[in-house]
This record gives C-alpha cells, sequence and structure tokens, in this order.
C-alpha cells in the first residue's frame, strides 16, 4: 500500500481484501463440493450439498 492513502481508505481496503478472500473460500468449498460428481453417487451428491451450504454459510458469516 502506498503511504498517500487516507486512513479511511486503509480500513476499506482491509475490508475489502477480507471479503475477497471470504469469496475465495466460499468458491473453494463450492469446487471441492463439486469435483467429479456422477449423478448416481448418494456420497458425491452429499459432498456437493455440504460444499454448497459450507460456501454459504462463509458469505452469511461476511454479510455478503
Amino acid at each position: 500500500m502506498t503511504e498517500n492513502v487516507a486512513p479511511n481508505e486503509h480500513e476499506r481496503l482491509r475490508i475489502l481484501e477480507d471479503q475477497v478472500q471470504v469469496l475465495a473460500q466460499a468458491v473453494r468449498a463450492l469446487a471441492e463440493g463439486l469435483e467429479d460428481i456422477p449423478s448416481q453417487d448418494t456420497d458425491r451428491v452429499k459432498q456437493a450439498a455440504h460444499g454448497a451450504r459450507l460456501a454459504h454459510e462463509l458469505l452469511l458469516s461476511e454479510g455478503l
């Protein structure tokens, strides 16, 4: 970060960086839940549902 940035802008940037990290975690949870899912495998369907639920919880926890 540059030294010319006002403190309020530093805080806004920190918040944005935190939100981007949460979004990345949510996308990762979704991707892991959807990896190699055969449509007939109930364990994989449960894994996909768990990934979606985790992603949703992550987003809700950050108010996104």
